[in-house]
Formats: structure tokens, C-alpha cells, sequence
């Protein structure tokens, strides 16, 4: 079976997706070069570890220490056979893009609903940057400058639109973005820098942050939650094909052991991340782990300012995926939009964006919400639709049965957990603003006492 998809490339607008680090030889190629297994497996961490690292420490809070570290083997050993099932759907078809596969499989309706999913995907994840961009540089405001916590210069609103005015709405225009590839390169061993910083702070901070009550029970009523930040921290599916075809001489073999490397060693590095944060704060986790460190901390603000920067050079490559689906799904096949058309919907979606981020803190709920809506179908419950349905056989063998268990399993976890989302909201809507942890004014009296 073959099919041509109604979209011209998915490397039209993926090429630059979350967290993509491909290389290339210079920016006229449009093809990226083929590299070896070590580079393959280096572009793929990269792909995973992302802005969604800082809040696994929440997750674990919200599973329960235990079950944490279980859920985050699990998820990434479904990731794992959700990606290889992917590909193995592209040799079945020949169609290289996730769209390919999915008209393949449902037609018209299900490559619709399927870049409606690639819409909402980015979208939320630039509101979630503009929440991370103003949890951090606010602190950073307030310890360069010496202001006063009511200041306007440390208002998230001000903070996130001088960030939206002159750094990511003039990145978000250009319309050529693949030197910001290579930006991701240093964003990867920033991500490593930081998830030191966070180790190195856990002999300090265990001097004044209290211990909470069960602090490393097993499981927690609201295990739930903790699937769609998981899920969104791994979410790469969108780069898959753009990965595999950058690989030299690559085939399903191969394929199969550059993923279980890669989801394996990128599972190690988040599963760091959440044990360094959670140790260090158990049950006063936050959702933006930053959040928890002391104003005065020279070392956490230098780090916060770095994972800021990786964040503000990711949110122009998330908008061109979001305004890309809407110039394909408008236009006819090829369509471009004008310089007027260009400019209109990309400021349409940096303001819209924008507006949503300053109404809440609440960064942990907005991963939850990305990862239940967008990255629990997107990774794990369309890859297995749509093996069902093209692979042949009977429904009973066993290699559609395990895929039967992979969508069923997805759309259980996004159903409890979009139902658990909803009866917290009112919780999310009191999310600590502009206000540090109360163990470090408590460590601070007692220092001058």
C-alpha cells in the first residue's frame, strides 16, 4: 500500500520541531545529513530531554516516590514500542510522515484530527515556555538589580512581554529557523548543567526545607496526574520520521536499537532529574521545580537563566509547527502563505500565547494538559490505531493485540486523567506568584537571630 500525503513534506514544519537537533551541511539543504549510530543516538536525546525535565520532580511527587520511578520506566517502554511501531507502519506503506501514515490508515477525517493534535501540541508547549521564561527571569530580575518583589520589572506579565517583544516574536517571523538547530545542541548540555546544579543543592537545601509527611511513600492517589507530564517529557514522535531518515544505511533493525538505546539513556537523565528534585523538596515540590529554590541562590538563578534561554530559542521552533499546520490545512498543497498572511497569524499566535501564559503560574498543570490532550494520543494511541488497522492478520494475533493494549491503555490514562485535571482546576487557579518558599525567609530570620 502506498499514499502520497495531502501535506507536501512533513520536514515543511517538523524539521524544526520540539527540541529537533538535526545537523545539517549548510542552511540551503533541506535534507539533513546522514549520520552515524553515535550521532544518530545523540540527535534522538536530544529530541526527548527538553524543557519537560524540570517537571518530572512533580510527577514523582504526584505518583508517589515509588511508583514514580515504576512510571517512568513504563512510559518509556511503551515510548519505545510506540516508535518502533511508527516506522514499522512507514515500511508498510511507504509514506515517511507521521500524516502519510495516518491518511493511510483512516483517510481524510484521520490525518484532520491528526494535525489538529499537532496543533494543540506546540501551542500549549509555548504557553508552558512563557510560564517558564516568567517563573525564572523573575527571580533573576530581583537578585541582578536589587527590586523590590513589587516592582513592575519583576511582574511576570512585564518579564514575559519584553521576552515575547524582543526576543521570540522577532524569532518567531523569520521565516528561515535551522541555525537555531544547532542552538538546541548547546540547549542539551545546558540541560546536563542544570540537572547537576540540582544534585549539587541537595546537601544545602536538606538544612532548611522541612521534610513532608510520607515523603517517600510508594504511591499516591493522584498517579494520574503524573502520566501526561511524563508523557509530554518524552513526546518526540513528531521528529521520528526526520530521524530516521537522517541515519546512514538505516533500516527496522536498526532503527529498533538506536530507539532502545536512546529512550533508555533519555529515561536515565529524567529519571535523575526527578530524583534530584524531589529529594530535595518532596512534598513542596512545584510544578517548575526553579520555583523552589531561594531568591538568593547565585548558582539556581545562573541555571534558571540558562534553561530560560533553551526555552526562548525553542518557542520560535514550536511556532512555525503551529503555523505550518495552519497553512497547510487553509491552503491547497504547496501553499504559502504571503508576507502579510505570515506575519498576521504568527503575531495571531505569539499574542494569543501570550495573553494565556500570564494568567497562570501553574506550570506543572499546563504539562499535565498538554501531555492528557496532545502527547497521550500522539504517542501512544494513534501509532497503535493505526498498526490495527494496517497491519495485517486477525485482530487476536498477538502482535495486534499488544497494540490494541497500547491504545486502550492511552485512552484510560487520558480519560482519569483529563477527569482528575478538571476537579483540581480550582487548585491550579492559587498557584504560588511572585512569592518565595517560606523555608527560606524562615533560614534567613534565623541566620540573623
Amino acid at each position: 500500500m502506498s499514499i502520497v500525503s495531502t501535506l507536501p513534506d512533513e520536514r515543511s514544519y517538523i524539521l524544526e520541531a520540539r527540541k529537533g537537533a538535526i545537523y545539517f551541511t549548510n542552511q540551503d539543504e533541506k535534507l539533513p545529513k546522514k549520520s552515524d549510530y553515535k550521532f544518530a543516538v545523540f540527535n534522538y536525546i536530544n529530541c526527548i530531554v527538553g524543557s519537560g525535565v524540570i517537571g518530572i520532580p512533580y510527577a514523582f511527587r504526584e505518583a508517589g516516590f515509588g511508583a514514580g520511578l515504576v512510571l517512568l520506566l513504563g512510559i518509556s517502554f511503551i515510548t519505545d514500542y510506540s516508535l518502533k511501531l511508527m516506522i514499522e507502519c512507514a515500511h508498510l506503506t511507504n509514506a515517511f510522515t507521521y500524516q502519510g501514515i495516518m491518511e493511510a490508515a483512516y483517510g481524510r477525517k484521520g490525518f484532520l484530527f491528526l494535525s489538529l493534535l499537532q496543533f494543540i501540541y506546540p501551542f500549549i508547549a509555548m504557553v508552558s515556555y512563557n510560564i517558564i521564561v516568567g517563573d525564572t527571569l523573575t527571580k533573576v530580575m530581583v537578585r541582578l538589580f536589587d527590586v523590590t518583589a513589587n516592582s513592575i520589572f519583576v511582574r511576570r506579565d512585564f518579564v514575559i512581554g519584553i521576552a515575547t517583544l524582543f526576543i521570540t516574536s522577532p524569532l518567531c517571523l523569520m521565516k528561515n529557523l535551522v541555525g537555531l538547530a544547532r542552538a538546541s545542541v548547546l540547549s542539551f548540555f545546558l540541560i546536563l548543567f542544570i540537572m547537576a546544579t540540582f544534585f549539587v543543592r541537595i546537601g544545602s537545601m536538606a538544612t532548611i526545607v522541612p521534610r513532608s509527611d510520607d515523603a517517600f511513600k510508594f504511591l499516591d492517589p493522584k498517579v494520574f496526574t503524573a502520566f501526561g507530564i511524563m508523557a509530554f517529557s518524552f513526546m518526540c514522535h513528531h521528529n521520528v520520521f526526520l530521524l530516521y531518515d537522517s541515519i546512514e544505511n538505516v533500516n527496522q533493525k536498526k532503527w529498533d536499537r538506536i530507539t532502545m538505546f536512546s529512550v533508555s539513556v533519555s529515561s536515565m537523565i529524567l529519571c535523575l532529574f526527578g530524583i534530584a528534585g524531589y529529594v530535595t523538596f518532596t512534598g513542596f515540590t512545584q510544578g517548575d521545580v526553579f520555583k523552589n529554590y531561594c531568591w538568593d541562590d547565585d548558582l539556581i538563578n545562573f541555571a534558571g537563566f540558562a534553561f530560560s534561554f533553551t526555552v526562548l530559542f525553542a518557542f520560535p521552533i514550536e511556532c512555525m509547527t503551529a503555523r505550518s499546520v495552519i497553512t497547510q490545512l487553509l491552503g491547497p498543497i504547496n501553499h504559502e502563505l504571503t508576507v502579510n498572511e505570515h506575519v498576521c497569524v504568527t503575531l495571531f499566535l505569539v499574542l494569543t500565547t501570550y495573553l494565556i501564559s500570564i494568567t497562570t503560574s501553574c506550570l506543572g498543570a499546563v504539562l499535565e494538559l498538554n501531555g492528557i490532550v496532545s502527547a497521550i494520543p500522539l504517542a501512544f494511541v494513534l501509532p497503535a490505531l493505526i498498526y490495527i488497522k494496517l497491519i495485517d492478520g486477525p485482530f487476536l494475533s498477538g502482535r495486534k493485540l499488544r497494540a490494541f493494549g497500547l491504545a486502550v491503555f492511552g485512552v484510560i490514562v487520558a480519560i482519569v486523567g483529563c477527569f482528575m485535571l478538571l476537579t483540581r482546576w480550582s487548585k491550579y487557579a492559587t498557584c504560588d506568584q511572585g512569592r518565595e518558599p517560606f523555608y527560606c525567609e524562615a533560614s534567613r530570620n534565623s541566620d540573623t537571630t
